[in-house]
C-alpha cells in the first residue's frame, strides 16, 4: 500500500534490506523498510499518520493501522566521525548511490512488483554461496559503522554463512574500534548471536579479535586448559559447547556463556598435572555480574543468570531432602538449573557421563514429585505465618522471622511436619524459639 501510493504520486519506491533478504530465504521478515526518492516532506504529505523518527537522516515512519513502516529517502552519508553515525547526509535521486552505503551485499537488494529484484552488488549470488561480504571496500564500511563488525558475525551465526576473506581481514584490523560503540548496541548483537541456531560462531568472534574487545574474560578462558578426567576441551571451548547444548533462551545461553568464566582465575595444578578450579562458581558469578553491568543488561536477567551461575556446579545425592533444600536454595529457577546441569555435563568428557546424567534425571524426577505433592520449600509454603505466631504469643518481628526460618528447616527435613498443630504445639514452639536465638 505504501509503495503503491508513492508510485502513484510519481516517486520511485522499493522494499529494501533485511526484508528482501529474508523473503528470498523464505523467512518471515521482522519488519519492512522502504527506500524512495521522495523527500521526507513529500512522504509526510502522502500519508495521514507519520512520525518523524529520523527525519534529519531522511526517515519517516508511516503508520498503517498499528504497524509502523520506516520510509527513508535515498541518501549519501557524509563523513563518519564516531564510528557509528554520519556527520551529515545528502539526499540523492539515485538508488544505486543509496545502496552503496549499506553494510553487506545480502542486505543491499531492493524490490518492488513493477521491476522485481534490484541487485547491483551480487547479494543474490552471495546468498547462493552462503557468504557475508561487505558492499564495496570492507574497511570503509566498518570505519563508517563499527557495529557492522559484530553484525557480520551475527548474520554468520543466524544464517550459517561464512565471512568472506577480505571482510574477515578488515574485521581483524578494525575490531578495536568496537570500543566506540555503546554497550547497549554491543549487548543487542551479542544476544542475537547467542540466540541464533549457530551460537558456536562465537568462536569466529574470538578468532577475529572481537571478544578481546567486548568480552576479554572469554579470551582468558580460551587460554585456560582443563587437564582433568571430567573434561576434553579447554575452558573457552567447553563454554561454547555448553551454549550449543542448551535451548535458545536468552537467560540460559547467557548463563552458559559465563558459568565457567571464573576458572581462568582459580586454576590450580596438582602434583599429577591435574587441573582443579576450587571456588570457580562464586568467582564466575562475580565476573558475570561485572559483564552484565558493563554491557548494561537489565537487573532481572543479571540477577537470575548470576544465581544460576552461583549454583551451576552444585551436586548432591538425589534424595527428597536434598532436592527440597536445593529448591529452597536456588529458588524458582530450579528447573533452569536442571537444564544448566545437562548442558554443562554434555560439554564435558565421556568420563562417568551416564552416571552424571542419571543423577540429573533422578533429581528432576524428585523435583516434580515435590511440586505435585505441594511440599513446602519456602517460608510462604509453611502452614503457619507471622499472624499465627503472634496469636501464639511470639510478638517481636525479628523473633517471628527467626522462628519461621527454624520451622522451615524442620519441614525441609520432614514435609509431614508442615501442619499448624505440629508447628504451634507449645513445647515445639518453645524449641523453635530457643533454636532461633
Amino acid at each position: 500500500m505504501i509503495l503503491d501510493r508513492l508510485h502513484r504520486a510519481g516517486y520511485e519506491a522499493y522494499a529494501v534490506g533485511g526484508c528482501v533478504r529474508d523473503s528470498i530465504l523464505g523467512r518471515v521478515p521482522g519488519d519492512w523498510d522502504i527506500t524512495t526518492n521522495a523527500l521526507p516532506e513529500d512522504t509526510k504529505k502522502l500519508f495521514k499518520r507519520t512520525i518523524d523518527t529520523g527525519i534529519e537522516h531522511g526517515t519517516v515512519t508511516v503508520m498503517v493501522d498499528k504497524e509502523g513502516y520506516e520510509v527513508t529517502t535515498y541518501r549519501i552519508d557524509g563523513k563518519y566521525e564516531d564510528s557509528r553515525h554520519p556527520s551529515e547526509v545528502t539526499f540523492t535521486k539515485s538508488l544505486t548511490e543509496d545502496m552503496k552505503r549499506r553494510d553487506f551485499t545480502i542486505n543491499a537488494m531492493a524490490y518492488n512488483e513493477e521491476e522485481g529484484l534490484i541487485d547491483r552488488f551480487g547479494g543474490l549470488e552471495d546468498i547462493k554461496e552462503r557468504v557475508i561480504r561487505c558492499v564495496g571496500n570492507p574497511k570503509e564500511r566498518f570505519s563508517e559503522d563499527a557495529l557492522r563488525i559484530m553484525r557480520a558475525v551475527r548474520f554468520s551465526a543466524q544464517l550459517d554463512y561464512r565471512i568472506e576473506n577480505e571482510t574477515r581481514e578488515a574485521i581483524t584490523e578494525l575490531a578495536e574500534t568496537l570500543n566506540k560503540i555503546s554497550a547497549e548496541r554491543i549487548q543487542t548483537e551479542l544476544v542475537k548471536l547467542l540466540l541464533s541456531d549457530h551460537p558456536e560462531k562465537l568462536m569466529t568472534a574470538y578468532e577475529l579479535g572481537i571478544t578481546k574487545v567486548i568480552m576479554p574474560e572469554f579470551d582468558k578462558c580460551m587460554d585456560t586448559p582443563q587437564n582433568n578426567p571430567h573434561h576434553m576441551y579447554n575452558v573457552g571451548e567447553h563454554i561454547v559447547k555448553s551454549v550449543q547444548n542448551i535451548r535458545a533462551d536468552k537467560l540460559l545461553r547467557l548463563t552458559m556463556l559465563m558459568h565457567d568464566m571464573g576458572k581462568a582465575d582459580t586454576i590450580s595444578i596438582d602434583n599429577d598435572g591435574i587441573c582443579h578450579f576450587y571456588g570457580h562458581a562464586k568467582v564466575s558469578e562475580d565476573i558475570a555480574g561485572n559483564i552484565f553491568k558493563r554491557l548494561k543488561f537489565d537487573r532481572d536477567t543479571m540477577d537470575r543468570a548470576c544465581n544460576l551461575i552461583r549454583y551451576h556446579d552444585d551436586r548432591f545425592p538425589a534424595t527428597p531432602r536434598n532436592v527440597r533444600r536445593a529448591m529452597n536454595r536456588i529458588g524458582n529457577d530450579f528447573p533452569l538449573y536442571i537444564e544448566v546441569r545437562y548442558a554443562d555435563t554434555l560439554a564435558q568428557s565421556q568420563f562417568a557421563r551416564d552416571e552424571k546424567l542419571k543423577l540429573i534425571d533422578d533429581t528432576f524426577n524428585l523435583y516434580q514429585e515435590i511440586i505435585e505433592k505441594k511440599e513446602a520449600v519456602t517460608i510462604k509454603d509453611l502452614a503457619v505465618n507471622g499472624k499465627d505466631l503472634m496469636g501464639a504469643g511470639v510478638s517481636q518481628g525479628k523473633e517471628i522471622g527467626r522462628v519461621l526460618k527454624a520451622m522451615l528447616e524442620d519441614v525441609l527435613d520432614d514435609p509431614g511436619h508442615n501442619s499448624k498443630d505440629y508447628l504451634l504445639e507449645p513445647e515445639r514452639l518453645r524449641s523453635f524459639l530457643e533454636g532461633s536465638d
